[in-house]
């Protein structure tokens, strides 16, 4: 693939995709709405480079996209714009439907509109990568892993928005015979995530010296990956991937989220000690999520044994990198809290 248009460019993942496609050599579009987690400042590094472009379009403007679909030509379109905070999803169900179906639906319209008028080549090697979570399988128990047959089952309003999305991108390809793949990932970490999420928001709490709040007792476990170990993966799908098919995409690495904060504490007492007192005596349990799923855990088998993809980052030095990036880079999320999101509890449904 040469030339990719990326939706959501701006955003944690799609931030870092953008960046290892402009390094590696490939003309991109990013298609990113800029709203509250999509950042111009992620992809800075590479706004200059003569390989890159950058469109603001919302993708439930299916004019816009179709516009850029003609005016770029891509070889490929990787989708990964979309709301995805299960605690806002709650505070606000809709927005979510709005941005994560009906937005995903444009953008599949868009491109089953476009592509048949496509040089035979560029038609015949053409792939759309649609990324969701693995948060569609709903949750898990003690034992087990989800398989890319695990009954979709999503039990938030984020989950079942991604849910729909995908069922969305599998009716284009049945239909419309779109060049579609899936792709389910687990949870994801690393640098310049929103400090909405947890592993941000527990080292910048603590930074402040504000509770660091753990939901019910913390026994909740989830599949963490690094941000780079996904952004290989995906590139390994687009590449390889089977079309019509989905790729669950994991690294094996299930904490249960009050060890992953203590973690996370452990590490700032090295790097930034508190005055007095150790950083975990910051964490308070509060009220749990409404709905909050038990645990995931992720079979990557297909993507292994297909595609001969390992994760590549080991859980602690990934966990490490983070700490030291959100330390030293204190001016890219302080005016976060300031204008955008000032670190409060979020997903109580009231």
């Amino acid at each position: 693939m040469t030339c990719v248009l990326v939706t959501g460019g701006c955003g944690f993942i799609g931030s870092t995709l953008v960046r290892r496609l402009v390094g590696d050599g490939h003309d991109v579009l990013n298609v990113d709405a800029l709203t509250y987690a999509g950042l111009p400042q992620n992809v800075a590094d590479v706004a200059g480079a003569s390989n890159y472009s950058f469109l603001e379009a919302d993708i439930r403007d299916g004019a816009a996209v179709a516009q850029a679909l003609e005016a770029f030509g891509p070889d490929a379109v990787m989708h990964l714009a979309a709301e995805s905070h299960v605690d806002r999803s709650i505070d606000d169900p809709m927005d979510f439907l709005s941005t994560n179906v009906l937005g995903t639906a444009a953008v599949l319209r868009a491109v089953e509109q476009w592509l048949p008028a496509q040089p035979v080549g560029r038609r015949d090697a053409f792939r759309l990568l649609h990324i969701s979570t693995d948060e569609v399988y709903g949750a898990l128990g003690a034992d087990g892993a989800f398989t890319e047959d695990s009954p979709v089952e999503p039990n938030s309003p984020y989950a079942a928005s991604k849910a729909a999305s995908d069922l969305m991108a599998r009716a284009w390809a049945r239909t419309w015979k779109l060049p579609v793949i899936v792709c389910r990932s687990s949870n994801n970490y690393g640098p310049r995530q929103f400090p909405e999420k947890l592993i941000p928001r527990t080292i910048i709490s603590a930074l402040h010296g504000r509770p660091i709040e753990v939901y019910a007792r913390g026994e909740n476990v989830r599949d963490w990956i690094h941000v780079e170990d996904n952004v290989d993966a995906l590139l390994r799908v687009l590449e390889r991937g089977a079309l019509g098919s989905v790729y669950n995409i994991g690294a094996g690495n299930e904490r249960r989220n009050i060890d992953l904060v203590r973690d996370i504490c452990g590490l700032l007492d090295e790097r930034a000690p508190r005055e007095t007192g150790a950083t975990a005596d910051l964490i308070a349990f509060v009220e749990d999520r409404p709905g909050h799923d038990f645990r995931y855990a992720i079979d990557n088998a297909r993507l292994a044994g297909e595609l001969d993809w390992q994760p590549s980052v080991a859980p602690a030095d990934g966990l490490r990198q983070t700490v030291d990036w959100y330390l030293a880079n204190r001016d890219w999320w302080a005016p976060l809290l300031d204008d955008v999101y000032d670190g409060g509890r979020l997903g109580l449904g009231g």
